[in-house]
């Protein structure tokens, strides 16, 4: 065995052991974890701060447990050694922080947020930063399987015999990686612009633009777990919201935060943001379009307005009473109804307020009939009498029917239910665009959920019947507390032999019967993220919002509203916007909103799509943007991209799905929504609806439904039928190779730039 082979063999061996001793201390906090927990479900002691002390506990030791559960084998990817001159140890940096015990002293292993780590991604040969030399490490489960070595110091003359010379090893083995149908953690191969963002000081709204590839999904969503590290104590309370263009979407982003232990995030996309309706139907693109603009907003206040209704002139309402009819005529609604209108709460919140008008009037009508003194005296009824007549009025189911027709209660869901069937506020094309019956859950669109939650707003919620049963059971507890003190202090007889052992307390003397009563409240042990969830007035700590320039203007009203803060970050290429609701223009987006305080930057590298693909791509851009630049990609296959033109299209794309599908990899064929049924009977393993399921090896997708994903190879079906969004997205989806079959005529931008196929 050579020398420089013994050399190689002891740098696995010695990484192999830092493996094996890292992963022994995770065993140990995994089993001191799981004790943890459940030792401080046992209750330790009693009063407020023992409770206190146990609940932090539990939430401190299960965080740990579950980030230790969640991250894959590959905890540890890399090392930096520092020079004599910086101190001359050695770092290695991972996924989560782990320590020794609970000293002070230097982790095992460094979370790649910590500052000590960012050299790791941001140091140069011209810029070491300190290092002497970078290390990847390369694992499969706990077994290290490769090193990669970046000399920074050039005058260290000491060689491992793994340097590698480009520094680019490790990103291009990830980059030509087989995809799996779900994304992955970038932190083994942030790049020194991405960190930049992710690390990002600005706490109001950044934008982070850039074209297919560029990983701005990635960088965002390692932002947030860099924002929970940064800002724990906040966003643990907060939790951080991810909203995705679709729910196959969310599924192909779900592992990365956990992968890298943080679970306090809800992904939801905007059909999952109002409680209790998960909007899955779908609207026409005009129907989406209408729904989405800024009109909306009048039209359902209108709408509300509508509902708040008067009795036509001369044709009073009779109210059937005990003591005679009661009439509720047109004065007296109006008058009540703009006392209520003048209060601006919203619809349910001013409803009492009407409801109290109309029984103070109806009170006074009956007054005056019963007390009227026949000779034209005085009213007889004292304020006793008047009181009596207001209970009985208030009482009234007749009563209470009258106001219901007059100002209903109603539910976000009612109002805009009606509203639909019957869009009365807008005016030709549109009114017809979105007209149609919603008769169950089923039936609400994503463009829906902006109304609905602009519905809410308006309408209000009055829980004051809930909190009225609330407090009801705060005083049930209470007194049966009261009780229990009661009893404990009729039991306590002691006898002192001197007067200082008189002043022993007992329980009553230290707790009252509210503390006790408190203390046995039912807890909420649900995570913020899962409370967030169901409450549709919850403020977020962070929102990231993907495919950002998709949003309508009704959207980005209710995102705004969870994020009173703003603090945010924006992904999105504004040269994708396909949606017509869409507004494109970051300007436009947050103007109404933070005016010019927000932050912009690009990403300009593509690491996804290779340049023979993304030539192709650009094409289509330039035919309509003439000076539209791509960015710029790091990697060439030397595979052009081809075109199949057939008679027979289904059958041409199975025969090429058949020989392209990998063994390892993905291929997705996408295709117009006209064609997945017939593809889905030829094409193996593929069904047709629903969402697909990314980690089959073949795939069949719309252009919509492909946004913001990736495959090994994809099959673009009749690109003459997408608009140039829609087919600039589909281009640019393939990390290796890409094929185009159709029946029509190709677009004029892409003839000539792709390999003619047989």
């Amino acid at each position: 065995m050579s020398t420089r082979e013994a050399r190689e063999i002891a740098e696995l061996q010695k990484e192999q052991e830092f493996i094996d001793r890292l992963y022994a201390r995770v065993d140990v906090l995994r089993g001191d974890a799981a004790e943890s927990v459940t030792d401080a479900l046992t209750p330790v002691g009693t009063g407020q701060q023992a409770r206190l002390e146990r609940d932090l506990l539990v939430v401190e030791r299960s965080g740990l447990l579950a980030a230790l559960n969640a991250v894959d084998g590959s905890l540890c990817f890399g090392r930096i050694d520092l020079t004599e001159k910086a101190g001359g140890t050695a770092h290695h940096i991972g996924r989560i922080g782990i320590r020794e015990d609970d000293s002070e002293h230097t982790p095992i292993l460094i979370d790649w947020r910590a500052p000590v780590a960012r050299p790791f991604y941001l140091a140069t040969g011209h810029t070491p930063m300190g290092i002497r030399r970078r290390r990847h490490l390369t694992t499969e489960g706990r077994t290290v399987t490769e090193l990669h070595d970046e000399i920074l110091d050039l005058g260290d003359e000491e060689r491992t015999g793994f340097e590698d010379p480009t520094g680019d090893a490790v990103l291009l083995a990830a980059l030509n990686s087989a995809r799996t149908g779900r994304m992955g953690d970038i932190v083994q191969t942030i790049q020194a612009e991405q960190d930049r963002i992710i690390r990002h000081s600005h706490r109001g709204v950044l934008v982070v633009e850039g074209g297919p590839g560029t990983g701005k999904t990635a960088v965002a969503l390692h932002r947030a777990a860099f924002l929970l590290y940064e800002q724990r104590e906040l966003l643990a309370k907060r939790a951080v919201l991810i909203v995705g263009p679709n729910p196959a979407f969310l599924g192909y982003i779900g592992e990365v935060l956990p992968a890298l232990g943080e679970t306090g995030v809800l992904l939801a996309s905007l059909g999952e943001l109002f409680p209790g309706v998960h909007a899955t139907a779908e609207d026409t693109p005009h129907a989406a379009a209408v729904k989405g603009a800024e009109a909306m907003v009048d039209a359902l206040a209108l709408a509300v307005r509508d509902r708040q209704q008067l009795p036509e002139p001369g044709a009073p309402m009779v109210v059937r009473h005990d003591d005679g009819d009661l009439i509720l005529d047109w004065e007296i609604a109006y008058e009540a109804r703009q006392a209520a209108r003048d209060t601006l709460l919203p619809h349910n919140l001013a409803r009492p307020h009407f409801a109290f008008r109309i029984i103070d009037a109806l009170t006074d009508q009956l007054s005056e009939r019963i007390g009227a003194d026949p000779y034209g005296g005085p009213n007889f009824l004292g304020p006793d009498d008047l009181a009596l007549l207001g209970k009985g009025v208030a009482a009234s189911n007749e009563v209470h029917a009258a106001i219901e027709e007059l100002w209903p209660r109603l539910t976000p869901q009612d109002l805009v239910a009606d509203f639909l069937a019957e869009p009365v506020h807008l005016a030709g094309e549109d009114a017809k665009a979105i007209r149609r019956d919603v008769t169950g859950p089923a039936d609400w669109t994503p463009a829906d959920v902006p109304l609905l939650d602009e519905a809410a707003e308006l309408i209000g919620v009055d829980d004051s019947a809930e909190r009225a049963l609330a407090e009801a059971a705060r005083q049930e507890r209470i007194g049966y507390a009261q009780g229990v003190l009661e009893l404990s202090r009729g039991s306590e007889t002691y006898e002192f032999e001197d007067e200082e052992d008189s002043e022993v307390l007992a329980a009553h003397d230290i707790v009252d019967a509210e503390r006790v009563a408190d203390w046995y409240e039912e807890e909420d042990h649900r995570s913020a993220a899962e409370r967030a969830a169901a409450d549709r007035t919850w403020a977020f700590g962070h929102i990231i919002v993907d495919e950002a320039q998709e949003l309508s203007p009704m959207a980005w009203r209710l995102l705004m509203r969870r994020s009173p803060t703003r603090s945010m970050t924006l992904v999105g290429d504004p040269a994708q916007t396909a949606e017509e609701a869409g507004v494109g223009s970051w300007e436009k987006i947050l103007a109404p909103y933070v005016e010019d305080r927000w932050e912009h930057t690009r990403l300009g590298v593509n690491y996804r799509t290779p340049s023979e693909i993304m030539d192709v791509a650009a094409a289509v851009l330039r035919a309509e943007h003439p000076g539209f630049e791509p960015p710029s990609s790091v990697r060439s296959t030397g595979v052009r991209p081809w075109a199949r033109a057939a008679d027979d299209v289904v059958k041409a794309v199975a025969e090429e799905a058949v020989a392209a599908t990998p063994e390892e990899g993905r291929l997705a064929v996408i295709a117009p929504r006209r064609l997945h049924a017939a593809l889905a009977a030829v094409l193996p393993d593929v069904v047709a609806g629903g969402e697909p399921d990314l980690t089959k090896h073949l795939v069949l997708l719309d252009p919509r439904q492909a946004k913001g994903l990736e495959f090994d190879r994809v099959l673009v079906v009749e690109p003459g039928e997408y608009g140039v969004s829609d087919l600039y997205v589909a281009l640019t989806r393939a990390t290796q190779t890409l094929g185009v079959v159709h029946g029509g005529e190709l677009p004029e931008s892409l003839r000539g730039v792709l390999v003619t196929r047989a």
